[in-house]
């Protein structure tokens, strides 16, 4: 388990480890959220990231009438 120490100014520092498992970089930007009785820190990913990620994806479906 990682732990961290909360600075005066409110600052924390992400455990090296879990810094390059994440591929957390300086600069990059992360959600901070209040999940219950905890926090939550999620790295956001630009979009370009996403680009082709549904490759190979079957789009043979059927589908309504009223759809394109």
């Amino acid at each position: 388990m990682n732990e961290v120490t909360v600075s005066p100014k409110f600052q924390i520092v992400i455990p090296r480890n879990l810094r390059e498992a994440m591929n957390i970089q300086p600069g990059a930007r992360i959600q901070v959220l209040r999940y219950a009785d905890r926090i939550e820190l999620i790295p956001l990913k630009k979009p370009q990231h996403f680009r082709g990620f549904l490759k190979g994806i079957d789009t043979s479906v059927d589908r309504e009438p009223d759809r394109v």
